[in-house]
């Protein structure tokens, strides 16, 4: 053996190792003596040092080499196309692909992974299309590819499917676990259950069964999962991380979250509690289940060097909770300075995050970074989640403006667009994006119905809602779930058929929950209906007897009828109980800055002001016949005089954060204000008249929809 030969030999070697540890720095080391040798001109090690840095996320690196390579062959190229498709740059890795004078089979199928990873079943597909034309052979690899490209179309699934049995690919574990995911991913358990056990032991793999522990766990089959898990570890297949991590999503399903503890003590016991993807799922349990972030941050700082993964887990753990929003935007922060570049992962949980703090600044700026960032501008995940954000921030035309500008829409895009225009009491609107839904390929779900059923209840459209309700069982095959009947009930409260709402409480095929009585509760609030509130707010204490909603509602109905023994014997058993009342508090962002107010606040620093502009503004409605609805007030007639009770209600916290915004904004600028409870009758009244007023027009988004206030009226139409 000559001496080059050895050379070569050995190098491969040493670059082979370095590539299956993905030891960067001694790769580094042996890519410099590469360089200074004679195997400069080596196409072959070139290759293998193209796919090092491509294991190691070194783009720019890989790069060079690539450029630096003396004709490059199709193994460059596909290796350089791995980098792309590692890096989530399918439209790049495009671009070189049409580069390669004679793609193989290694080049497409490396391509359609990358589409499918980044969830674009267009280009994917289109690709499998061009193939095919080709000639080309597919294997297990390419099936499985397309296979995770696909999204929602469950026909075309069908027909992979079959493509896969006659062609002999079902025999590829790679295949059905593909097969597996996407059937749980689109709601079918049943199809995804068939296929795991239509695989052979000797076929089925720890990527198999981990496959379809996660499908039980996301169809809230916890105990199944977990049986399962049981049988595998029986069945001697060995157990890897991500087998844990499966194992903690079931116990999250089951809200077990004392057998998770359990399960994380043994996981610190066996030394797997500081590896990233069992720290995600301990992280997931523990949010999710107990909303015990202090515990998550523990978990998070406990493990060395954390991936994108993890980051992703914790910032979506604080963007459920609206309270602590906060924090998730604060990782996000930490998660970039420690290096990491955001995927639409990070953008969605942030995004939503921003959408609980009602941040329209932060908002857009998260839109801004979205577009500039390495994720594609039209990742409809994204999209869909700056959908959403845009409609909770009060910009339904910009959320509306994104929609209409997004190259693509799924079910989810159209339901919050659906849920949007509900929220904003724009039901005609709701309804014609349903009926184009029902135009296209895309089939409405559960969560559609709840977006179109609110909108009904929302604009008065009784017996629309009633057809649709129907509907969904008829032609859809969709049973009504306790949302459905929610939004049913509080149909016919808001149009005042209150009967109709008791009796389609005492016939639902489930047992009522607090939400449903809630729901009946409010309609007897809104039409003065005391007799069915009492029993109402009777059949919600039952369930729950510490939540103050009930207390609250009846006691500010006893209030108004001027009923005071009855609100005193209520607000009696609130103290004798220990329930306390939720404070009302409105706030307003004025240059990305966040201004809280409560009732009777005087502690902000433009206090004076704000008071003195109110003061100006109630002589200025009064002369236009203005006459303050003191019930609002809630205090005995004999405990204060009406002059006090109209103080009282002149400094409710919305009336506050609007003159605020008044104040400290241009003319004719059109101000936001959130509430986190039901606005109040007379703040409604008030605020109408000030947009008359001052020309402004003023949104009020409380805790149920959005008040539109322009010109003297409200979008709600006073249906509220």
């Amino acid at each position: 053996m000559t001496q080059i030969s050895w050379t070569l030999q050995t190098f491969r070697h040493l670059v082979k190792t370095c590539i299956a540890n993905k030891d960067l720095f001694s790769g580094k080391a042996l890519h410099a003596v590469f360089l200074k040798s004679q195997l400069f001109a080596s196409t072959y090690l070139s290759n293998h040092f193209i796919l090092l840095y491509s294991n190691c996320h070194c783009l720019n690196k890989a790069i060079h080499v690539f450029n630096q390579t003396h004709q490059p062959n199709v193994f460059s190229f596909n290796a350089l196309l791995a980098v792309y498709a590692k890096v989530s740059l399918p439209h790049v890795a495009r671009q070189l692909f049409d580069q390669i004078p004679q793609p193989d089979l290694v080049s497409f199928n490396t391509l359609i992974s990358a589409y499918a990873d980044c969830g674009e079943t267009s280009p994917a597909l289109q690709l499998f299309r061009e193939m095919r034309q080709m000639g080309l052979d597919m294997d297990g690899f390419t099936l499985s590819g397309v296979v995770s490209a696909c999204r929602s179309d469950v026909v075309l699934m069908k027909q992979l499917h079959s493509l896969a049995i006659s062609c002999g690919f079902d025999s590829y574990p790679s295949v059905n676990n593909s097969l597996v995911t996407y059937y749980s991913k689109n709601g079918l358990l049943e199809e995804a259950k068939m296929v795991f056990c239509g695989m052979r032991d000797g076929v089925r793999d720890v990527v198999s069964w981990n496959s379809m522990i996660v499908a039980y766990g996301q169809h809230c089959k916890g105990v199944k999962a977990l049986d399962l898990y049981q049988e595998m570890v029986h069945k001697g297949f060995e157990v890897d991380i991500l087998s844990l991590a499966s194992v903690l999503t079931a116990f999250t399903s089951l809200e077990d979250f004392c057998g998770g503890l359990q399960f994380h003590a043994k996981l610190i016991k066996a030394g797997f509690h500081q590896n990233c993807h069992v720290g995600s799922g301990l992280i997931d349990l523990y949010a999710k289940c107990g909303g015990r972030m202090l515990d998550c941050e523990k978990i998070f700082k406990e493990i060395p060097g954390p991936d994108l993964v993890l980051w992703n887990t914790i910032i979506s753990g604080f963007s459920q909770k609206e309270e602590l929003s906060e924090g998730a935007l604060d990782y996000f922060i930490e998660m970039q300075r420690s290096g990491y570049s955001p995927d639409d992962c990070s953008f969605v949980c942030v995004i939503s995050a921003c959408s609980n703090l009602s941040s329209p600044s932060q908002g857009k700026q998260l839109h801004a970074l979205s577009i500039k960032s390495e994720i594609h501008a039209n990742r409809i995940s994204v999209n869909n989640s700056l959908v959403a954000m845009y409609s909770k921030c009060g910009s339904l035309q910009d959320a509306r403006r994104l929609f209409d500008t997004m190259p693509e829409h799924n079910s989810v895009s159209l339901n919050s667009m659906i849920g949007s225009y509900a929220q904003h009491g724009i039901g005609t609107e709701s309804l014609k994006l349903f009926k184009k839904m029902l135009e296209t390929d895309i089939p409405p779900s559960n969560i559609t119905f709840i977006s179109v059923l609110s909108a009904c209840a929302h604009s008065g459209m009784v017996e629309e809602g009633q057809r649709y309700f129907g509907l969904m069982k008829d032609r859809f095959k969709i049973e009504p779930e306790a949302e459905h009947f929610i939004c049913m009930i509080d149909l016919f409260g808001r149009a005042g058929k209150l009967n109709e709402a008791e009796r389609l409480i005492e016939s639902m095929p489930f047992v009522p929950d607090s939400r449903s009585w809630a729901a009946l509760l409010g309609a007897c609030r809104s039409h003065g209906n005391i007799e069915l509130a009492e029993k109402a707010a009777h059949q919600f204490l039952q369930l729950e007897p510490t939540n103050a909603v009930p207390y609250v509602m009846l006691a500010n109905m006893y209030s108004r009828a001027g009923k005071w023994e009855e609100v005193a014997s209520v607000r009696k058993l609130m103290r004798d109980r220990g329930v306390k009342k939720k404070p009302g508090c409105s706030w307003i962002e004025l240059n990305k800055k966040v201004h809280v107010f409560v009732s009777e606040d005087r502690t902000h620093p433009m206090t004076d002001k704000i008071h003195e502009y109110l003061e100006k503004m109630a002589t200025r409605m009064k002369r236009v016949g203005y006459v303050p609805d003191v019930r609002w007030a809630l205090i005995k007639d004999d405990e204060l005089g009406e002059e006090e009770k109209e103080m009282r209600l002149r400094h409710h916290s919305e009336k506050l954060a609007v003159a605020f915004g008044l104040i400290s904004t241009r003319d004719g600028e059109p101000i936001l204000v959130m509430k986190n409870l039901r606005i109040c009758g007379d703040c409604h009244n008030v605020i109408k008249l000030i947009s008359a007023l001052t020309g402004r027009e003023i949104t009020v988004r409380d805790a149920h929809r959005f008040h539109c206030f322009k010109e003297g009226y409200c979008s709600c139409r006073n249906y509220w």
